[in-house]
């Protein structure tokens, strides 16, 4: 079996990469060389070249991940002769010719401001990162990225996950993207699906899940579809995962993940 030493993460809409910092230190410990896009949401070319700059640079085969927005952006992307494979973490799976805008999943936001969208910062915590200490949601919601309204109408041409092994994981209470769409979206891609009760900050709230998911896609070395549908009742290495045939909740909090 041959490993993947290469990742290259991509963030969705509202945020930054930073939001990716307790992945990146959890893979990067393991001898991973993990790579943060800075894609700047302004609109999905852009943010496809950004990422494409950075698997350009890779050397070796990696997986590519995004989180939310970013899943359409690894969409596009995700062809590039150098990804091996794609993780969605609570994103997006567009098909052809398909953006969020078209896929009727543009998240709870406010009205378009000189072609961008924000959420409503009242209502950021509860809405996008119900699952975080309540001061590091309110800290996103303060310091939000205005997310183009180019880059949430820009389509898929080519849709990686046709030709590459894809992953899901899935996020049971997301108020951003609905779980049920998630769960469309990646049966339709023939991902590898797993479900885990948590917010759409999933990445920050639940990294140690997070990068278990990427770290087995980066283990897996082989390119079948494997198409099966998985529920955690608990953190575990996804390196032996098995089917517990219901959705628990994890019962790990932000805090407890740091604390470990």
């Amino acid at each position: 079996m041959t490993q993947t030493k290469n990742i290259v993460l991509v963030h969705g809409g509202f945020v930054d990469g930073s939001g990716w910092r307790r992945v990146h230190d959890l893979l990067a410990a393991d001898g991973y060389r993990v790579t943060v896009v800075q894609n700047p949401t302004l609109s999905l070319a852009g943010d496809v070249l950004a990422t494409l700059r950075v698997l350009r640079a890779q050397d070796g085969p990696c997986v590519l991940a995004g989180h939310g927005y970013g899943g359409v952006v690894i969409t596009e992307a995700g062809s590039h002769d150098a990804v091996a494979a794609l993780v969605y973490i609570a994103g997006y799976l567009p098909d052809a010719y398909e953006s969020v805008s078209t896929l009727g999943l543009l998240p709870p936001a406010l009205p378009p401001q000189d072609g961008f969208l924000l959420l409503d910062r009242e209502k950021f915590p509860e809405t996008y990162a119900a699952d975080l200490p309540y001061a590091e949601a309110r800290f996103l919601a303060g310091s939000q990225v205005p997310w183009g309204v180019d880059a949430a109408g820009g389509r898929v041409n080519r849709p990686a996950w046709r030709d590459k092994p894809t992953s899901c994981l899935v996020t049971a209470d997301d108020r951003i993207i609905p779980a049920a769409a998630q769960h469309t979206m990646a049966a339709r891609a023939g991902a590898t699906v797993t479900e885990i009760a948590a917010s759409h900050a999933v990445h920050m709230s639940q990294p140690r899940v997070t990068a278990d998911i990427i770290r087995a896609a980066a283990q897996l070395g082989r390119t079948e579809k494997l198409g099966r549908t998985e529920k955690l009742g608990r953190t575990e290495k996804l390196g032996r995962t098995e089917k517990l045939g219901r959705t628990e909740k994890l019962g790990r909090t932000a805090e407890q993940e740091a604390g470990r």
